[in-house]
């Protein structure tokens, strides 16, 4: 069995043509959803990068595993105490862990562990090899020379599970001037109107907001004037174009690095017989509750990423509704491969449904954000409820409802109109936080610590730079909702 795993940061289904986006920004990934199973319903447990590359590859959730941000103490794993053995948890129950067990090489090709100081997360890993550049110097053309090279040296060999990780759909947009302008004179989103910027211009002073921007906490952005592709502020449509065009850029520019590694594959003559995944670790809001290239909250723009499986003997051109969480996905791997999910994981594998026509899946699905805003979602029926216990000062409703089918965008919060949808969701989120403590091997949910230090880390200590920014920039009424809003409950650190 050979498995080639394509893990994309940042990337939202709604922007690839196989989920019915009217760009061409993936044509390559659009005929691997036309040969394999293009999955509707998919969301990681955790967000952002960090804790949801650790759930999938852990196969448990954050609540659990304790690396639920992105600083502090909960940036790093449960330590597992006097009760460890010789061998840790991760290096005998991880996904690679699980993989080789199972009698696959496992290889890497990511910096992700280094540039999120998550060296936990190679356990498992047999190769590990990293582009080397980091963050916003890593391009999808480097990565893919790594991953020709290392599939000439290994592609016709028996049994191998490779992760293949491209940065270049995270912020900022660097694709290469070569690519041009794909996109120039094209519509944009048809949800994202003049009326919808207007809106969250007239009521824009959170962070990564319309009017606020990506400005850090100087007052400026160091993005400004450093990638011509990306914008920092958004106060006309000229600058919500050139996000629009700079992301799907940027997947179109990973689409090519893509079509590359399976042109090798083919001149292997390996093709047919390699089982190809796409996914992510999470999505992108691109406006979606005021909130511009960021992933900061567990709604469903950030929580809900793509996933195609191509694998030799399932269905072809089949669309698969279920509800699944992606680590559901890691489980289904190993089964698929022949291997045994660990007893600890709460992914659970849906490989026997595969062949059928109807899945199943889970009957809801909790999700959590804890690096930027402090967040559990519940996603049910056709339905997310947001609970925020710290909005990362976006300025958010305590609760907040959407109706993802009808309303994928969330530009209607249901929340006051449905109080017994809320309720339900209230009922299924402290039903889970029950059961996930009940079967939790240390004692207190990382949420709590992470409120008590401050909030996720992205937020952390950040109030009076923004305050102070929006008095330099005259917005004298917004600092004071600010300040009325959060310095009672959420006071800078030390005060």
């Amino acid at each position: 069995m050979r498995i080639l795993y394509f893990d994309i940061d940042s990337l939202r289904p709604d922007h690839l043509g196989c989920y019915g986006y009217h760009r061409q920004t993936s044509p390559t990934i659009d005929r691997l959803a036309a040969e394999g199973i293009r999955f509707e319903n998919v969301y990681v447990s955790d967000a952002a990068c960090m804790p949801s590359r650790t759930a999938l590859f852990s196969g448990r959730f954050g609540i659990h595993t304790g690396a639920v941000n992105h600083g502090g103490a909960r940036s790093e794993p449960f330590p597992a105490g006097q009760g460890r053995g010789f061998r840790s948890t991760w290096a005998q129950s991880s996904w690679p862990a699980a993989l080789r067990d199972a009698g696959l090489r496992t290889a890497t090709i990511s910096s992700f562990g280094e540039r999120h100081a998550a060296y936990w997360w190679y356990a498992g890993f047999q190769e590990i090899l990293s582009p080397g550049r980091l963050a916003q110097d890593e391009m999808a053309d480097n990565t893919a020379d790594l991953t020709v090279d290392w599939l000439q040296r290994h592609g016709a060999d028996d049994n191998w599970f490779l992760h293949v990780n491209f940065w270049d759909v995270h912020v900022p947009y660097r694709a290469p001037a070569d690519l041009g302008d794909p996109f120039a004179g094209e519509p944009l989103p048809s949800w994202y109107t003049d009326e919808v910027l207007a809106s969250h211009l007239t009521h824009s002073y959170g962070p990564n907001s319309a009017r606020h921007g990506i400005v850090w906490r100087n007052g400026r952005s160091h993005y400004e004037g450093a990638y011509p592709r990306q914008p920092v502020r958004f106060d006309d449509m000229t600058q919500a174009r050139r996000m629009f065009d700079g992301y799907d850029i940027a997947i179109r520019y990973v689409d090519q690095a893509i079509e590359r590694i399976l042109h090798k594959l083919a001149a292997l003559g390996i093709l047919d017989d390699t089982a190809v995944i796409v996914s992510a670790d999470h999505g992108e809001n691109l406006g979606e509750l005021n909130i511009y290239m960021d992933h900061a909250t567990a709604d469903h723009v950030t929580m809900h990423v793509p996933l195609i499986v191509r694998w030799p003997g399932l269905p072809q051109g089949h669309v698969d509704s279920a509800l699944h969480y992606q680590v559901d996905l890691a489980a289904t791997v190993i089964e698929l491969a022949g291997g045994r999910v660990p007893a600890n994981w709460d992914g659970e594998s849906f490989a026997a449904e595969l062949h059928k026509i109807k899945h199943h899946g889970r009957s809801h699905l909790v999700l959590s954000q804890l690096t930027h805003s402090c967040q559990r979602a519940v996603r049910f029926d056709d339905f997310i409820a947001i609970h925020s216990y710290h909005d990362a000062y976006r300025c958010l409703p305590d609760t907040l409802l959407f109706d993802v089918v009808a309303d994928p965008h969330e530009q209607e919060d249901l929340a006051p109109q449905c109080p017994d949808l809320v309720q339900q969701a209230a009922a299924l989120l402290l039903a889970w936080e029950r059961a996930m403590m009940n079967t939790a091997t240390h004692p207190h949910d990382p949420l709590w610590t992470v409120l008590a230090e401050g909030g996720g880390f992205h937020a952390r200590n950040a109030l009076p730079s923004l305050i102070d920014w929006l008095d330099q920039q005259g917005q004298h009424t917004n600092a004071e909702r600010m300040r009325a809003r959060y310095l009672s409950t959420h006071p800078p650190s030390g005060a």
